[in-house]
């Protein structure tokens, strides 16, 4: 289905209801109610169809700016949600983002968390903020190491370090360590440096960034390539196929050797 098809439809039942056509075409929301037979032939077995479209309207009307997006970017974000089988909102696997009058697809950190938990090598994913009066060491090389005592009876003081740490079923452990500056970099080249969840959420982010980077270095399935691919990215193709081509890729692009996560 087609965005064109999804406003004729909407037409077509305000027809028949005996209701006027509307002058501007169909709500964005009138064309998600359309576009609930479409997602659910690509949602997982865990999320329904009107799950789906209850969280993608709730976040709609929280954030009215997406109301203001151009109608295909908006279903296209619903639609790679619906075939990630993740959900918009609050429980922060997923935002869509307005931006330049579309809305974008963006990865919340527990997003990332749920991708890596798919895979079947998956044995452990831990990640945390390091503050200035913690206990911290963090050594690279022929003999990496990784400790960190968090403080506990006093105010630990500003962040100075961010870290994900990955176990696999075999016993392998691979970790990423990121500095502010390194964070600060990553934000910079993000689509959307000043987003919602970099401003009221900058800690998860950051240890979101850790996370995608450490992501380099270990196995994906097919969700976890398609999710990274498509994050940050605006999709105005309805057809299931185009979450494998995105519309655009912003430039957060990770150098040659940027990854220095040591493994034990």
């Amino acid at each position: 289905m087609t965005l064109d098809d999804t406003r004729a439809v909407v037409a077509q039942r305000a027809q028949s209801a005996g209701q006027p056509a509307q002058q501007d075409g169909p709500s964005i929301i009138q064309q998600i109610e359309v576009l609930r037979p479409q997602m659910a032939r690509v949602l997982p077995s865990h999320i329904d169809a009107d799950q789906m479209a209850r969280a993608v309207i709730t976040q709609l009307r929280k954030t009215p700016r997406l109301m203001s997006c151009t109608a295909d970017s908006v279903l296209g974000a619903v639609m790679t949600c619906a075939q990630l089988g993740m959900m918009p909102g609050p429980g922060g696997e997923v935002w869509l983002i307005p931006r330049k009058g579309k809305a974008e697809f963006q990865l919340g950190y527990q997003g990332m968390v749920s991708l890596f938990w798919r895979h079947p090598a998956a044995a452990g994913l831990t990640t945390a903020t390091v503050y200035e009066r913690d206990e911290f060491e963090h050594e690279e090389g022929l003999e990496p190491k990784l400790r960190h005592m968090p403080a506990k009876d006093r105010d630990p003081g500003r962040p100075v370090a961010y870290y994900a740490i990955a176990r696999t079923v075999g016993g392998g452990v691979v970790w990423k360590v990121l500095y502010p500056w390194q964070i600060e970099k990553h934000r910079a080249r993000s689509s959307s440096p000043n987003s919602p969840a970099w401003v009221d959420d900058y800690s998860s982010m950051a240890e979101k960034t850790c996370i995608r980077v450490l992501f380099k270095v270990l196995p994906k399935n097919a969700d976890t390539a398609r999710a990274l691919a498509n994050d940050g990215t605006v999709r105005t193709d309805l057809n299931p196929s185009a979450i494998d081509t995105p519309d655009w890729i912003p430039g957060e692009v990770v150098e040659q050797g940027a990854i220095e996560g040591g493994a034990e």
